[in-house]
């Protein structure tokens, strides 16, 4: 419990005062029920995290990008021991991120996927924002860039968490927390005014509940941002993998925007808009010095890459907000 503690209690001062402090209730409890393994793995990379070294910079931006400080800042011996701290980190999949004058070149351009979505949300300046399935939280700090008052992320992947307070580390103390949980151990807080979950619904074995999940942390009134992958087809077109989808285990349900448009109205969702609709490009999700595994291009026919490797239609994804009623 000390070590959650630590790397947890300033996010406990922060809710003071804000429309979700009521989660303090039971979020401490939450916390000290993360399991025993889990804490062991982050363990490990919070030894690595406490030799990061300490760099003083008055340079950020999390309004265009994730940039903290410039190489002026650091020495070259420093630059260096980041680097390799960093690398024990990998692979990174979420970002990019900049430290330093340093390029950390994740697998996904996460920024392509902001810019995608920025445009039609609504402003989340002064609003307490939640992010589930956050991943590293490369999102986390563009929403904190948009001057939103909290911003909470929640992903129960340790490694993603030390990612996380690592970017942290150097960007110094702010409104912008990450927690170890999933979406199914979260209270009905009916609090938060936007909720953002993005890649994360086709992974979900029953998505309608994960959408109820959703909605329940939203304040009346608040919006959904939901991005996932889709395929073509009318109101009653669902696909379901019978094994892999672009080599993942883990998808279930790909429906088609029309359906997921009738999924969210049925479970007390209006104002739902389909507000982009792209292909993955072999330029957001590859292979890099920092993500060193199999990427998009493994996953796809190496003859038509409309199709993956299995047969089916190539990742296409969707981004649909909707305001609770």
């Amino acid at each position: 419990m000390k070590m959650t503690t630590r790397w947890f209690e300033q996010c406990y001062v922060d809710l003071l005062g804000t429309p979700i402090a009521h989660w303090l209730e039971v979020l401490p409890k939450q916390l000290s029920d993360w399991t025993a393994k889990e804490q062991k793995a982050f363990s490990k990379y919070c030894n690595l995290l406490e030799q990061l070294p300490v760099v003083d910079t008055n340079e950020r931006d999390i309004s265009q990008s994730v940039r903290i400080g410039n190489e002026d800042d650091i020495s070259p011996n420093d630059t260096s021991r980041m680097l390799a701290l960093l690398r024990h980190f990998m692979p990174w999949r979420k970002g990019p991120f900049e430290l330093f004058g340093e390029h950390i070149d994740t697998e996904w351009r996460s920024d392509w996927k902001w810019d995608r979505v920025a445009p039609h949300i609504a402003p989340l300046a002064g609003k307490c924002v939640l992010d589930v399935g956050c991943g590293s939280g490369y999102h986390l700090w563009r929403m904190l860039g948009e001057e939103a008052k909290m911003v909470i992320g929640i992903d129960p992947t340790p490694l993603f968490l030390a990612q996380f307070h690592a970017i942290k580390h150097f960007y110094g103390q702010s409104k912008v927390h990450m927690l170890p949980l999933g979406i199914e151990q979260m209270p009905e807080l009916k609090s938060f005014d936007t909720v953002f979950s993005m890649g994360v619904l086709y992974h979900r074995r029953d998505p309608i509940q994960f959408i109820t999940e959703l909605k329940n942390q939203l304040s009346k009134g608040g919006q959904l941002v939901l991005e996932t992958l889709v395929v073509d087809g009318d109101a009653n077109t669902v696909l379901m993998p019978t094994g892999r989808y672009a080599q993942m285990r883990n998808v279930w349900f790909l429906p088609s925007t029309a359906a997921l448009t009738i999924w969210l109205s049925r479970l007390g969702f209006e104002d739902i808009n389909v507000v982009d609709e792209s292909m993955t490009s072999l330029e957001e999700q590859r292979t890099t010095e920092w993500m060193t595994n199999l990427s998009l291009a493994d996953f796809l026919d190496p003859i038509d890459h409309s199709k993956t490797i299995e047969g089916y239609p190539a990742p296409k994804r969707a981004v649909l907000v909707a305001n609770k009623k």
